[in-house]
């Protein structure tokens, strides 16, 4: 089968579920037009902001389509094959991923815009409240590590495709380069809005191109940023983790308006140039699929299909990450409850679609070529050769290191909203709000994954990404089992929400299990595989208490709710 057919029959999957499944869950919620949301009751201009829903789809759309979906498929395509990787794709971006990220919307907004997290405290109790809080800030650590960890090392790759060029490239030091000057050139913009307050056609006629332009210095000078450490007594893919965990600090702690508004607004161009790039080339590129179809039901490591197949594609089918997007600001700015299934379910969709060009960039390329590369590479030369459709084989330099820096801006956007993410949990845990918790929240924040990094051996990021993907899904699960109880409570049929969440769980579960019998019953595991050990118990035994309160919530008799409002809080 040829890759336009394929690409077209996923597409066509995605529109007849979101045509008729993404409805009959919306009639589930009884979506009401006429309903009073938080952004219209709780109007106030900076938090609660009634949004058209367009607008409000591409801001969303663009704080989930992160690096987790570019890099999941590619990592699992690689290990077991293409098909398996576009059946769980396709099929799981609409039976789960969409319902989950449609679920905690419509949840959060029935609850007055509160976090998942709030919205599992109100339904199971304050001790699975504090339990899910924990597992989140787990979560986000383990979301910092693993883009940090893959990120340095596509700052260091090369790419035997562009050999032969010009022996003074370096494809690493481009992308290193042209990824920190679009950092700089976010900031310049924040100041530029907040102190001459320019119109934003202006800005964007100005500062979109000159994003683009930033590739071109990266070509231009690849090798400025080529780290040579050996002095330091550590390796480049260290080195950049510690300047990119630095930049997490900084990036937390500062103003929206200087750094992550600016930054996530062109961000959004380049996700939006990546993805018709990638309707290029997979529909009209002309290219083969080298990938084989199926290599088996294990990897070559060992990871058996079943479960890790499903945890390390993660977000490219379900996330529990967008949960805390759906419920921590997205929900405060739906001006009419039927917005819920465009923004919720067909966003998640679209992340399905961008999924399918990752898996793309990897079904091209020969099986040789892919030996030793980070993710972010092989998508960058991917991404390149399909634009190289649009531009010719001749600006296939520019090509290649515009789609490896589309990896990396993905993969900024992610880290500095979990490292923020992250500091409002350790504040609100702690219910410390002053200037300096913020700063010692962050610093934790990042020490922890620094810990990880630094004690990693090369290559490490396999690791880090399997746990990673198994938590990731593992909090989805745990947001259904809040969702479950509180459909239920409401008078509500739940099977839609109750029986994915059952899936992920043994899924996830499954996953945590192998790993820490990798970890400590083998004999022959890594220090990571170690930490991640002691990690894995830990999530199991939080995901455990959340489970508890979820059963005994479940079997409790329903108390008298009016069906579509919050339910009252179970009992500590």
């Amino acid at each position: 089968m040829s890759l336009p057919v394929l690409a077209l029959a996923v597409v066509v999957l995605l529109a007849v579920g979101y045509r008729f499944y993404g409805g009959f869950i919306a009639r589930q919620y009884a979506i009401d037009p006429n309903a009073p949301t938080p952004a219209q009751s709780k109007n106030d201009g900076v938090e609660f902001v009634p949004t058209k829903p367009f607008y409000l789809l591409g801001q969303h759309f663009s704080a989930i389509a992160a690096a987790g979906p570019i890099a999941g498929p590619i990592i699992a395509a690689q290990q077991f094959g293409w098909l398996p990787s576009l059946l769980w794709i396709a099929l799981g971006v609409v039976l789960i991923g969409a319902v989950h990220d449609f679920s905690t919307l419509v949840a959060s907004v029935r609850h007055d815009a509160r976090s998942i997290a709030e919205v599992i405290r109100l339904n199971l109790g304050p001790g699975a409240g504090l339990a899910i809080l924990a597992f989140i800030w787990i979560a986000l650590v383990y979301v910092i590590v693993a883009f940090t960890d893959v990120t340095a090392a596509t700052f260091v790759s090369g790419d035997a495709d562009l050999q032969g060029l010009t022996f003074t490239f370096n494809p690493g030091g481009a992308v290193a380069f042209a990824s920190t000057l679009y950092l700089v050139l976010s900031v310049v913009m924040g100041l530029v809005d907040r102190f001459l307050k320019p119109p934003l056609w202006l800005q964007t006629i100005i500062f979109v191109p000159a994003t683009l332009g930033v590739v071109w210095l990266g070509t231009c000078y690849s090798t400025v940023f080529i780290l040579h450490t050996e002095a330091w007594g550590l390796s480049a893919p260290k080195v950049w983790s510690i300047l990119i965990l630095a930049y997490c600090f900084v990036a937390s702690l500062t103003p929206m308006w200087a750094l992550l508004q600016p930054r996530g607004y062109l961000g959004g161009f380049i996700l939006y140039i990546a993805i018709a790039v990638g309707v290029v080339g997979l529909f009209f590129g002309g290219f083969d699929i080298q990938l084989p179809v199926f290599k088996g039901w294990s990897a070559p490591n060992g990871d058996l299909l079943f479960p890790f197949l499903f945890v390390t594609i993660a977000c490219g089918a379900c996330s529990g990450f967008h949960g805390l997007v759906c419920s921590g600001t997205t929900s405060r700015q739906i001006a009419n409850e039927a917005h819920c299934k465009p923004v919720g379910y067909g966003a998640m969709l679209l992340e399905g679609f961008v999924a399918l060009i990752a898996l793309g960039t990897v079904m091209i390329a020969a099986p040789a070529v892919l030996q030793g590369k980070a993710p972010g590479a092989i998508y960058g030369a991917g991404l390149g050769r399909f634009m190289a459709v649009i531009i010719g084989e001749k600006n296939l330099l520019f090509a290649t290191t515009f789609g490896a820096m589309a990896f990396s801006t993905f993969v900024f956007d992610t880290l500095d909203v979990s490292t923020r993410l992250g500091r409002y949990i350790l504040q609100e845990l702690f219910g410390a709000t002053s200037t300096v918790a913020a700063a010692i929240a962050t610093a934790v924040t990042v020490l922890v994954p620094l810990t990880f990094v630094l004690a990693a051996d090369a290559g490490a990021w396999k690791y880090f990404w399997t746990l990673f993907g198994t938590s990731n899904q593992l909090l989805a699960s745990l947001s259904l089992m809040g969702i479950s109880v509180w459909l239920k409570r409401s008078g509500r049929r739940y099977w839609y929400a109750l029986y994915p969440m059952v899936f992920v769980t043994a899924v996830t579960v499954t996953s945590l299990l192998l790993q820490i019998h990798g970890a400590f019953f083998k004999g022959t595991a890594t220090t990571v595989q170690q930490i991640n050990g002691v990690v894995c118990v830990v999530l199991l035994a939080l995901a455990g208490a959340v489970a508890y309160f979820c059963v005994r919530a479940l079997l409790a008799p329903s108390p008298p709710v009016k069906p579509g409002s919050a339910a009252p809080a179970a009992a500590a």
